[in-house]
């Protein structure tokens, strides 16, 4: 209606015009054009204010309210869970990430693994090959195989997150942000927590197993070394392969070829969950009953309450890995819809033993602990 006013009211103006310039009265012509022409000027200011102001309704209106169910409905996500599916450790971490999912609305494919670091970066390559809004991925293979596919993601727009291993320098360059625990702190704490409460001294013998090849992986077992090493105590290193998360029976050989070698070893601190769950298998291979030989670790499942109940297991630091599937995505979510910077969470929330695992037992035993 507005717009055919004004048409009109032009078209009235023009005639004005042509008419007056026929006129034998030139000077009312000079007079009467200028009064028009700023009235023209002034309606045509009218009309780009209009306008505006309905361009930035519209644009107002697209932003979906986060108060407003899943807010973060229309975005596409790949999350790496790490291992298989069914692993011990990953499928905590899954059911983090799909409770955001439930939460927020995201569409999220779910990647896995293996533990395999060669498989997750050709995974990961794939992954921005598809031009998903956001990748949440693991850090486990390290700073030189993930920077310069974060170059890759930032290029083409793709914002990212890490969980569960740190890769500062592909953050510190591309963006991103972490969601884990502080890996070499969180070794150093347990070593220095098994020094503290288990029948540990100077002179004793114990095995760590640990992705030592690697720098940013293997920098939570280095942590336990050092602990160990600064309490007095003989550190014989086993080099953790990573079928042994997807199988732990198969660090069996490895492990009674060390202990076989040496007798008098009282602990065994594990790399991860799934073997530190696997204790008693252990302990039978050895001929070791419960508390003999104690075994200390990471993480916490339904396999390690059990161990811990039947004394096997003695020592784990927690890293809450729920919150390392939760979190990933609403960051993700929070950047992509409403530009806020990435979080970086600690999640090493501190230590279960024998005296407090039946604390969490029941929420280990649902998978989120």
């Amino acid at each position: 209606m507005f717009a055919k006013k004004l048409i009109l009211l032009l078209s009235a103006f023009a005639t004005t015009l042509v008419f007056l310039a026929c006129s034998s009265q030139p000077e009312t012509v000079t007079v009467v054009e200028t009064v028009e022409v700023e009235k023209v000027v002034e309606v045509e200011k009218e009309v780009e204010k209009i306008v505006t102001v309905e361009v930035e309704v519209e644009s107002a209106a697209a932003v979906q309210d986060p108060t407003d169910g899943q807010w973060c409905s229309d975005m596409t996500i790949r999350f790496f869970s790490g291992g298989a599916e069914g692993d011990a450790f990953g499928s905590i971490v899954q059911r983090g990430a799909q409770a955001a999912e439930a939460d927020l609305g995201p569409k999220v494919d779910y990647i896995f693994s293996g533990w395999d670091t060669e498989t997750m970066t050709n995974q990961l390559r794939d992954a921005i090959a598809a031009r998903p809004d956001g990748i949440a991925m693991m850090g486990h293979p390290g700073n030189d195989a993930l920077v310069p596919l974060a170059e890759e993601a930032a290029a083409a727009g793709i914002v990212m997150m890490y969980q569960n291993v740190p890769v500062h320098e592909a953050t510190a360059q591309f963006g991103g942000g972490y969601v884990g625990a502080d890996q070499a702190a969180q070794g150093y704490a347990l070593g220095q927590e098994a020094l503290r409460t288990l029948d540990l001294s100077s002179g004793d013998q114990v095995v760590v197993v640990g992705a030592f090849e690697t720098e940013e992986r293997g920098a939570r077992e280095r942590g336990v070394v050092q602990a160990f090493e600064e309490g007095g105590v003989e550190v014989i290193q086993i080099t953790a392969q990573e079928e042994w998360a997807a199988d732990p029976s198969l660090m069996i050989p490895a492990l009674t070829s060390a202990v076989l070698s040496n007798p008098d070893v009282k602990l065994i601190s594990h790399a991860g969950g799934q073997t530190l769950g696997a204790a008693e298998i252990y302990n039978e291979a050895l001929g070791k009953g419960p508390g003999e030989i104690y075994h200390i670790g990471f993480d916490t499942s339904a396999a390690i309450i059990d161990g811990f109940r039947k004394g096997h297991i003695q020592l784990t630091a927690d890293q809450q890995p729920f919150l390392q599937g939760y979190l990933p995505i609403l960051s993700l979510c929070l950047t992509e819809k409403y530009g806020f910077a990435p979080l970086n969470v600690e999640t090493g929330a501190g230590f279960v033993d024998v005296n407090n695992f039946e604390a969490v037992a029941t929420y280990a035993e649902q998978g989120i602990r």
